[in-house]
């Protein structure tokens, strides 16, 4: 290896090392942090350009062409990823129909063009009240970005960790009737949730299920009765379903839940099912409201979860609002300012 690149691989590989060490102490003592994802990010991040470095130790050629085609790859992946959210944005009207929710996946894939658009006439008018505007339109899109991926990487690997303890109760999340029909979504759930109160039963033990679930606008029922009924018709013994029907939020659902758990079993553990896209968010909740479990997800049709992890990233944005709109707004000043 050439002297000259020891220290700059060095100081790509000690920020790697150092940002993958937090994150497993993060990650062990409450892996329900989202900003696992961050300190994920970061370590995967400094890794690439540590590679990238050694890469250049041995031939600058090469690392020039990897690093060439990296940058484009990455533009060619934004301009694929707008085609898709404007395409899967049609495709969510025409099944889900109009709704703020169901418009996101095609509102962000114009937003996409739109910016490359704007950003274009700025380059070529040079007309510099517009420059400085996407100057720090950009600035934040970048901000924001960064979190997104954080988030939809975490999301990913919390996912796929698979829940081997024993639990107590199974809480199955409500998400909806129709009339008193439980539609696929809901299906799912609960069906992932058999799934596992199954799996607990085939290794001994003998846990509860939980539907989580009030009563809302259109509904015959209360959602938590339509999902014992689900579950009962399913095989799953009447006396191992415990039904909470007053929650109307994510938040109430757990609250409340863990009041019934609490009841029945002082020192317990659960286990909290939702929908795949839905899990980093109600694992995000299930810690801020002291609920002693980790979430898993079920199956989502393909073309509702861009919409749907975009909302999510949004509720995730959101509930960490004071930080993150200070964040931006920094940015916009220290952009903006310069140019005055």
């Amino acid at each position: 290896m050439h002297d000259d690149y020891q220290v700059p691989i060095a100081l790509f590989f000690v920020p790697s090392g150092v940002f993958f060490a937090i994150f497993l102490v993060s990650f062990a003592f409450d892996r329900r942090k989202v900003r696992n994802g961050l300190y994920l990010f970061f370590a995967l991040l400094f890794l690439g350009g540590a590679s990238l470095m050694a890469l250049a130790s041995k031939s600058v050629i090469v690392a020039g062409f990897v690093l060439v085609l990296l940058v484009l790859l990455v533009l060619l992946m934004i301009l694929v990823l707008a085609i898709f959210l404007i395409a899967n944005g049609v495709t969510m009207l025409r099944r889900e129909g109009r709704s703020l929710a169901n418009l996101l996946s095609l509102a962000a894939g114009i937003g996409i063009f739109g910016y490359i658009g704007l950003r274009m006439l700025a380059n070529g008018t040079q007309w510099v009240p517009l420059q400085v505007f996407m100057d720090a339109v950009g600035a934040v899109i970048s901000y924001v970005s960064l979190l997104f991926m954080c988030f939809l990487l975490y999301s990913f690997v919390y996912g796929r960790i698979r829940q081997r303890r024993a639990v107590d109760f199974i809480v199955v999340l409500g998400s909806g009737l129709i009339g008193s029909r439980v539609p696929p979504l809901l299906a799912s759930r609960l069906d992932r949730g058999r799934a596992a109160f199954d799996a607990q039963r085939a290794k001994g033990r003998d846990p509860m299920l939980v539907t989580s679930g009030g009563q809302g606008p259109g509904e015959d029922l209360p959602e938590a009765r339509a999902m014992a009924d689900y579950l009962i018709d399913k095989g799953v013994p009447q006396d191992r379903i415990l039904v909470e029907d007053q929650s109307r939020s994510t938040e109430e659902n757990l609250r409340f839940s863990k009041a019934i758990m609490q009841q029945h079993r002082p020192k317990y553990r659960c286990v909290v099912v939702t929908n795949n896209y839905h899990v980093m968010r109600a694992a995000t909740i299930t810690r801020k409201e002291k609920v002693n479990g980790q979430v898993i997800g079920s199956p989502t049709a393909r073309y509702f979860w861009p919409s749907a992890t975009i909302r999510e990233f949004v509720a995730v944005f959101l509930s960490h609002k004071i930080v993150n709109f200070g964040i931006c707004a920094f940015l916009i000043i220290t952009t903006v300012l310069p140019a005055f």
